[in-house]
Parts: C-alpha cells; structure tokens; sequence
C-alpha cells in the first residue's frame, strides 16, 4: 500500500513538471522570446477639429484602425502647426512604425519631417499636401484632387447662368490660408471661369473652414459687396454660417443668392434638400480604411501607390434626393 502511494505521487509530481513545462514553451515563441510580435503603431496628427468634416474624418480613422487592429497614436493639434510638430516629434521618440498626418498649412515641415526620415519612420501625408524642396520626406498621399472640386464648382455655376447675359458677380469664402485644399479650390474654379468670362469674382475672404467664420464673413460680404449672384464656400461650415446671416438679413438662401459648397456632408446634404444650397462637389473625409491598407503595406515593405485620391462626386437641386448619399458621421 505504501508502494502503491509512492508511486502514485512520483506520477503526480512528473505530469506537473509536464504541464509546467508546456506552460512555458506556450509562452516562448521559436525564438524564444517572450511575448508574440507587437501590433503596427500608427500615429496621427490631426490638425483638429475645425468642422463637420474633419470630425467625420477622426472618427472614421479612429473606427478604421480598430477594425484593421492597427494600434493608432491620435493627437488632436487644435488648429496649430505648432502642435502638429510637437506630436510627430512624439511619435519619432516612441518609434511608431508610421507616421501620419493631415497638415495645416503647405509649408513648414522640413525640419521635423527630416528627423522623421533620420529615424528611418515612413509619414504618410492625409488630405493634405506640403511644399517642399528636400526628397522622400513622406512617401504617399492619400485625400481629394482639390483644384478638381474647385473646377467642377466653377463649371456647375456656368452651366446654371448659361443663358444669363451677366456679369455674373461671385462671392467666396475660401478656407484656411496657404492650405492645399483652399489653393487647389481656389485656383480650380478660377481657371474653369476662364479669363474674360462673365463671371466676376467680386470678393474672397478666408473664412479657416469654421462655421463661424462663415457667419463673419458673410457679413463683410453683404457690407462690402451686397449684390451678389453666388456664394462659392470652400466647405460647408462656412456655407452654414454664411446661411445663417442671409437668412438674418431677409435674404433666402438658394433663391434671392445661389450658393456652391465644398464637402457634401451631412449639414450640407439637408441645406441641398432644403433648397438653400444648389449644388454640393463631394469632399469625402472617409480615407480610414485606405489609410490602414496603406500602413499595412508600408509597414510590411509591400509596394503602394504614391497617390491615392478619394472617389467623389457632384450633387445639385435637379438630382433625385432620394439617391443621395447617407454620412455615417457628423
């Protein structure tokens, strides 16, 4: 009998020395190290959070690197490229694997994005562009042909006063100064109108894509030049501001002004219903799951394109409203 016990717990004792070392192989890899390789770690440096628009876009980054289980680094600059440095600066001393961002202004960023290529970490540049002299200081982009959005507004407004003698007079409130969008916007429209058109530009006031903004500057608008035929926003914030103050004014919106935006989210989609906006040239800010493909294969050292714009389209107040498009966002 005391055999018998002995033995038993000599089977015992070697089956947990078993079971104790196949814990441990479970936890070591082949290489033996101790815990599997790490997720890709994204960071972004979102400019802020100036509209309905750029919020659309974090949360659509925010939802795609979840679902593609990127570890995402967010910092929110607050409209100031200072803080944009800052956070790439941070993402350079944490050694993500990528960096991206969307940049507030064009110019500015050689310096930081040169420590960025030191530290051997690949920036992908989002919605907007930079200008730069020096080489591979970021290796894709991924957002919207703006000059293209410019031009089909320039284009949709000379097809709604073809049979008008004019001049034809066209406000604008542009967007932030020196920032891609509002240069490709600006300039697009300017060349589909064409020198010695009917169409004149008769005022353009930066308005920094902020909702009140636009309200400001319809002001100076209605103070400067009140009689207007168009009102040509590079976004739909501004659009809504610039609404609000025609509407305070007496005047309709849509009707007594015809009114042009930049973006097609969802404030400008029920303005279009309404009839207070005419015609909407598509910006989509949902580039999140292009973005996350994109630093997978950056990361991963798979070719991709240099360039990636986003599809977009045109709505106006002839399209059928049932067809248009629903945000997910906004």
């Amino acid at each position: 009998m005391i055999r018998r016990n002995s033995v038993y717990r000599l089977v015992i004792f070697i089956v947990i020395i078993v079971l104790c070392l196949a814990s441990l192989a479970a936890c070591d890899g082949p290489s033996g190290t101790a815990e599997p390789q790490d997720r890709i770690v994204l960071g972004f440096a979102q400019l802020g959070d100036e509209s309905e628009w750029r919020s659309s876009s974090s949360a659509d980054i925010i939802s795609a690197a979840s679902q593609a289980d990127i570890q995402l680094m967010f910092e929110n600059a607050q409209q100031k490229q200072a803080n944009q440095i800052k956070a790439i600066r941070s993402f350079i001393l944490k050694r993500v694997d990528v960096i991206a961002f969307s940049p507030i202004v064009e110019e500015g960023w050689d310096n930081v994005l040169l420590e960025a290529k030191a530290a051997d970490i690949p920036v992908i540049l989002v919605d907007r562009y930079i200008q730069t002299d020096e080489k591979d200081l970021y290796c894709a982009f991924i957002g919207s042909d703006f000059k293209w959005e410019g031009e089909q507004a320039g284009l949709w407004i000379m097809k709604k006063f073809l049979d008008d003698e004019g001049p034809v007079r066209v406000a604008e409130i542009s967007g932030t100064e020196n920032s891609s969008p509002t240069i490709g916007r600006y300039d697009g429209l300017r060349e589909a109108f064409g020198d010695g058109s009917k169409f004149e530009i008769v005022i353009s006031v930066p308005g920094d894509f902020m909702r009140s903004k636009g309200r400001e500057c319809m002001e100076q608008i209605l103070e400067e030049t009140p009689d207007i035929d168009v009102l040509y926003a590079h976004n739909d914030d501004m659009a809504m501001g610039a609404i609000e103050i025609m509407e305070e004014n007496g005047i309709k919106p849509g009707e007594d002004i015809v009114i042009v935006s930049v973006d097609a989210q969802r404030s400008g989609l029920n303005a279009l219903k309404q009839g207070k906006i005419n015609c909407l040239v598509e910006c989509s800010p949902y580039v999140g799951t292009n973005l996350m493909n994109l630093t997978l294969k950056v990361s991963n050292g798979e070719t991709f394109p240099k360039t990636t714009f986003t599809r977009e389209q045109v709505y106006t107040e002839t399209d059928d409203f049932d067809t248009l498009p629903v945000r997910p966002y906004g």
